[in-house]
């Protein structure tokens, strides 16, 4: 009886089981075929209107232009990365890939409704005119730039060689609307900027881009390096705007062990969900490391900064970076127009989102310059200091703008602590 009572029960609970999963089938065909019903509706509006506009509209127009407009409009609504692109402006975005082109030399986006400077490139007349990381632009010529579009900015800021263009800034941080005239130049965006011995072999390398050839660069930059006896390492991502995704992964694995997460993406659909671990057969591990970033570090920058610090790999000074870690898709068109969508967002190893947080450095180190004060007329009391000032100013002239590194209050912070770092990992292996 009881083992009848027992079939009984696990036949009614299969039952049960068999039509929730029915009831659960059947809701969720409900719901796809509202959703279909709802898309067909709004599609018909779509077409009525366009066919209104056709037949009604004062001047005759044409369908091609209503309907890039209708795109414009559409992808405009998503979030401030993702547009339609005409095929004139896919084409200028294949150009910029090859890392040469005409303008001021400054990578912006649309935040909260205005077009934002991400960061001017150094040695760009941008950088020379003194634009900066989250600089406004307001008015670009005599036009004001409410409600533009980034497609419609950069055609308006990009222009032959040679030419001026004026643009008004409103500067938050100063309360200030700036007024510049910068001449357009063909921007050629180096990436390694920087590679030397700062002091006591202590290595440094400034990263102004990540691109094609970023690695086979940094592979060059570390090798040099280590001849010349670095044992800590200085990496500047400041004002780095980002670039290839690929290649921020290999520079974020050039510092780790193998097989560490390095980055992961996820979106609404499984295939938009990646995960980017190291591969580096020798990477450098052996020595202290602290990375630079400040408001102008973005994407790939922030990708390397969030990788090594999740892994207690680098320490990371300087201020809060841009925060832009969304992925971005090229989807081309049938007219050679394409999509540039947004698919999926960037995470840290360990689940920190980047997209509009940033990555917030370990130590806090505002930027400023030092100023080194001597009474007038005192000389140099020691030779020695003679010739380590020589020294100081070739390695500085190697970059026509870059001031001597001693004046950089960031920078020198991070030389600080990496000695520190030096004289307790010699007193860990004394003991």
């Amino acid at each position: 009886m009881r083992n009848r009572f027992v079939i009984v029960m696990i036949f009614a609970l299969l039952v049960f089981g068999a039509y929730s999963f029915v009831l659960s089938a059947a809701e969720q065909d409900k719901t796809d075929k509202k959703t279909k019903d709802e898309l067909y509706r709004q599609v018909e509006l779509f077409s009525d209107t366009l066919a209104i506009i056709q037949s009604d509209y004062m001047d005759e127009t044409k369908p091609r232009e209503l309907i890039y407009g209708a795109l414009k409009g559409m992808l405009s609504s998503l979030d401030a990365h993702s547009q339609f692109m005409d095929p004139d402006t896919y084409n200028e975005l294949k150009v910029d890939t090859e890392g040469k082109f005409g303008g001021l030399g400054i990578e912006i986006t649309i935040q909260d409704g205005l077009l934002t400077v991400v960061t001017p490139i150094e040695g760009t007349p941008a950088w020379k005119a003194g634009l900066k990381p989250n600089d406004r632009i307001v008015k670009i010529g005599d036009e004001l730039t409410r409600d533009i579009t980034l497609t419609d900015a950069v055609k308006k800021l990009r222009g032959k060689p040679g030419e001026p263009v004026n643009i008004t800034i409103l500067r938050e941080s100063e309360k200030k609307v700036l007024d510049f005239k910068i001449v357009r130049d063909i921007i050629k965006v180096n990436k390694i900027k920087k590679a030397l011995i700062l002091q006591d072999n202590i290595g440094y390398v400034r990263l102004g881009e990540f691109g094609e050839s970023t690695n086979k660069d940094m592979d060059a930059a570390l090798g040099k390096l280590k001849r010349e006896g670095m044992d800590a390492f200085i990496l500047d991502l400041r004002n780095n705007p980002g670039g290839l995704l690929d290649a921020a992964v290999r520079i974020s694995e050039k510092f780790l062990e193998k097989d560490k997460l390095i980055v992961y993406t996820k979106g609404r659909k499984p295939d938009q969900n990646m995960e980017f671990f190291s591969r580096e057969p020798r990477p450098v591990t052996d020595i202290p490391m602290a990375i630079l970033i400040n408001e102008g570090s973005a994407s790939g920058s922030e990708i390397v900064a969030g990788a090594l610090q999740d892994h207690k790999r680098a320490i990371i000074l300087g201020t809060k970076s841009f925060g832009k870690g969304s992925v971005q898709t090229i989807v081309p068109l049938s007219d050679g127009s394409a999509l540039r969508l947004t698919t999926s967002r960037y995470f840290t190893p360990s689940g920190r989102q980047i997209h509009e947080k940033g990555i917030v450095p370990d130590i806090i180190v505002e930027e400023g310059k030092i100023e080194l004060l001597q009474e007038p007329g005192s000389a140099i009391q020691k030779p020695e200091d003679i010739f380590e000032q020589i020294e100081q100013k070739e390695k500085a002239a190697d970059t026509e703008d870059m001031k001597e590194y001693t004046s950089d209050n960031q920078l020198m912070r991070a030389v600080d602590i990496l000695k520190a770092v030096r004289i307790y990992k010699k007193e860990d292996k004394k003991q």
